[in-house]
């Protein structure tokens, strides 16, 4: 496996097209991109500034629990437009909801933008994953102009054709013992719990945010092996059914890569790490992490907050260093 180069340019464009990505100097339209133009960017553009993609991948906003990060997903979807959304499951966790009811203001809102970009033109179409699986019997209506679907597939604008899982299909606990797979379930809204108390300490102590289980799923060699069946099943899905490339979600850790011609793109998650994947207007896809926007947020309201107290507080705070960062309740 040979994994796609990771860069982090201002914006990824090709050298040798124009601004819009769209021809190059002699005119002629891109047709498909060369091997590893799809890559991981953290698109560094102006704060508050607009961006425009042709699609958008965003899954395991995990609405209904008390981890789902609402406040970096509404700032998302504001600023982000699209022609296509496509939510790639897990949008609401029946699993949670059917132990314990949580739905708050910011949950609501969550739902209102995306009915709010469905009536504005955006087409939104839900791949229902394994914990809304609930909504499984309404595969193929459409609700507010949200589509409802067990999968799907979709074209890049250079030609290539991808699909559109959720994933939980080819992780065998999910599949074949689901009350080991709930048992999971808890084990990760425990670590997710330990984290968010973790991460209250730290910034009482001027630290920034650390994922917990983020450090895991890197570290324990359990994890990593099961990122990498998935990631090898998936793809091996792809190729035998035809396809160019696959986009995924369910197991909350982006990435992209390529394994013998097939693209793996995985969106991420909303509970930690607050990634998305976007594709341009000439094809490539590339992930958008607001986790890591959020995070240079903070280090600079930090850098901000030390360098006032050495100056007797005469440096102002900036505007996102005024609003108080929203915490999960207990």
């Amino acid at each position: 496996m040979t994994t796609v180069a990771r860069v982090q340019p201002p914006l990824s464009f090709r050298p040798g097209t124009t601004a819009s990505g769209d021809h190059d100097h002699a005119g002629h339209p891109h047709r498909r991109p060369p091997a590893g133009q799809d890559r991981r960017t953290v698109d560094s553009r102006t704060e508050g500034e607009r961006r425009q993609y042709r699609t958008v991948f965003i899954s395991d906003l995990h609405l209904g629990t008390r981890f789902c990060r609402t406040d970096l997903l509404l700032d998302f979807l504001d600023t982000v437009d699209c022609d296509h959304l496509f939510l790639v499951g897990d949008i609401v966790d029946g699993w949670r909801l059917r132990r314990s009811w949580f739905w708050d203001g910011p949950h609501n809102q969550v739902v209102q933008a995306i009915l709010a970009k469905a009536a504005a033109g955006t087409r939104v179409t839900w791949v229902i994953g394994n914990h809304d699986e609930c909504l499984m019997a309404y595969a193929g209506l459409a609700f507010g102009g949200i589509e409802l679907v067990r999968e799907s597939e979709h074209e890049l604008a250079d030609g290539r054709r991808f699909l559109i899982v959720h994933g939980d299909a080819f992780d065998m606990v999910v599949r074949y013992a689901k009350g080991v797979a709930l048992l999971g379930d808890v084990a990760y809204n425990l670590a997710l719990r330990v984290n968010r108390w973790l991460n209250i300490a730290r910034r009482r102590l001027g630290l920034p945010y650390w994922s917990l289980s983020a450090y895991l799923k890197q570290r324990v060699k359990e994890a990593v092996d099961f990122i990498n069946r998935f990631e090898h099943a998936v793809t091996d899905e792809a190729r035998r059914r035809g396809y160019d490339g696959v986009v995924c979600g369910h197991i909350h850790h982006a990435d992209i890569r390529e394994t013998d011609g097939i693209v793996y793109a995985n969106d991420g998650d909303w509970v930690e790490s607050c990634t998305a994947i976007a594709e341009t207007r000439d094809g490539r896809l590339q992930i958008l992490d607001w986790g890591a926007r959020a995070r240079r947020r903070e280090l600079v309201a930090l850098a901000r907050a030390r360098r006032s107290q050495t100056t007797g507080g005469l440096l102002p705070a900036p505007a996102d260093a005024r609003r108080p960062a929203r915490e999960p309740a207990a």
